[in-house]
């Protein structure tokens, strides 16, 4: 009997081992960003119930390493505490929802997106995350520049099955393998970021380094989205900033950090003021017409259910309300409110939309503060990620689900694991003497 049981334990201890090693957190972390990047192409060439089975079958992976990995991570700080809060409520919603078992689905599905970005904040440190994005979409923007020059130059015919339209001839706009070139425009620029902060840090070779921000540079611009220069303007002023903050001495660096929240908030009223003539610069006042259209339609859908919202569906579903209304007024079929926070508004009302700034909001503030303390530049990819994410929130709704939502909970994680009252309690418990 005794070698019997022997015998059955070598097999777990093996699995064990495989899901506490550092090559299979490398791998599973290239998987999940790829599996998130390539959500569109998954979707067209395979359909949603595959797409579903891949994130579901990673989550559970992903429960398997935290508890293969539960020695080494502390409980408390596993989770951010706003994470859980905002998450919560969104479950809650399924109560009141239109369709509890449809909104029950879209959950599960935050829930599981979640789960694989705690994971990967736990197994993986700042630089082997930034290491295994850069690398995933170096691949991911190849292959979108690839397939726009077979669709646009070699064929001369659009591949619709997967949204690319073959306008690369023509200069743009580009969808590559996003299905947008909003969505496009936007994983460029968060690819731009990730490759210059790659190249600081002398991760990879320079020409590496410097062939992959030619690439990212000439997507964004082939993209031909006005979302891309804003994006661009407000993450390079961001950089700049985090730049002052670094440079000066630690006594005075409070000080300039609230010149600079207080340069922020003057100039975020400016633009504010000026909105109408900065998108007419750039080509985008009809497009601005459309979203103000929907926004004014949603809002009046909020005034309805201030408190709790619809309920939660993340990306809408079109037969439900009130997003059919909304569409068929329109006269068009939106999939999302084209902005982050009107979605949040509509779904899970005025509590949902707090917690959800609370949650970014405190994300940023932390790894803001912790990049302009650490010597090592990779720190800042955190904070530049996070204002990235919050200004496309003004014009998409990434930041609720796919990747957005993946890099999001990540930053999130990473900026709880560094400044938070869990560290501080985790120290207390680590220097409490035994017994």
């Amino acid at each position: 009997m005794t070698g019997a049981a022997g015998e059955s334990r070598p097999p777990r201890d093996a699995l064990r081992e495989l899901l506490r090693s550092a090559e299979f957190a490398r791998a599973y972390t290239l998987t999940v960003i790829g599996a998130m990047l390539g959500t569109h192409l998954i979707e067209r060439l395979m359909g949603q119930t595959a797409l579903r089975t891949v994130i579901a079958g990673l989550a559970v992976i992903g429960v398997a390493v935290i508890v293969a990995r539960r020695e080494e991570i502390s409980f408390v700080r596993l989770v951010p505490t706003s994470l859980v809060l905002l998450v919560a409520w969104a479950g809650a919603s399924v109560f009141w929802s239109s369709d509890a078992a449809t909104s029950l689905g879209r959950w599960i599905a935050m829930v599981g997106v979640a789960v694989l970005a705690v994971t990967i904040g736990h197994v993986r440190d700042t630089l082997q995350t930034v290491r295994a994005f850069a690398d995933v979409a170096r691949v991911a923007l190849w292959l979108s520049l690839g397939l726009e020059v077979v669709s646009g130059i070699l064929i001369d015919t659009p591949l619709k099955i997967i949204g690319i339209q073959g306008n690369i001839a023509q200069w743009g706009p580009i969808q590559g393998i996003f299905g947008t070139r909003n969505m496009l425009g936007i994983v460029a620029v968060l690819a731009l970021i990730t490759f210059l902060v790659e190249w600081r840090t002398h991760s990879v070779r320079p020409a590496v380094s410097y062939l992959s921000i030619a690439l990212a540079t000439a997507l964004a611009l082939l993209s031909a989205s006005p979302t891309v220069y804003i994006l661009a303007a407000s993450v390079g002023a961001a950089t700049v900033a985090l730049i002052i903050v670094r440079a000066v001495p630690a006594r005075s660096r409070a000080g300039v950090q609230w010149g600079l929240a207080g340069l922020v908030a003057t100039v975020g009223v400016v633009l504010w003021v000026q909105r109408s003539r900065i998108l007419e610069l750039l080509g985008a006042t009809d497009d601005l017409a459309m979203r103000n259209s929907l926004w004014t339609l949603a809002n009046f859908y909020v005034r309805m259910k201030p408190v709790q919202g619809w309920g939660f569906f993340g990306p809408w579903e079109l037969t439900e309300q009130p997003f059919t209304t909304i569409n068929m007024l329109l006269r068009q079929r939106h999939t999302t409110g084209l902005n982050a926070f009107v979605d949040v508004l509509v779904q899970l009302g005025w509590v949902g939309i707090v917690l959800f700034v609370a949650f970014a909001g405190m994300a940023l503030v932390r790894s803001w503060l912790d990049a302009g303390e650490r010597r090592s530049v990779v720190y800042a990819w955190t904070p530049l990620t996070l204002v990235a994410l919050g200004v496309t929130s003004l014009f998409e709704s990434v930041a609720l689900y796919g990747t957005g939502w993946l890099l999001l909970v990540v930053c999130a994680v990473r900026a709880g694991q560094s400044r938070s009252w869990r560290e501080r309690l985790d120290a207390i418990g680590t220097q409490r003497p035994p017994g």
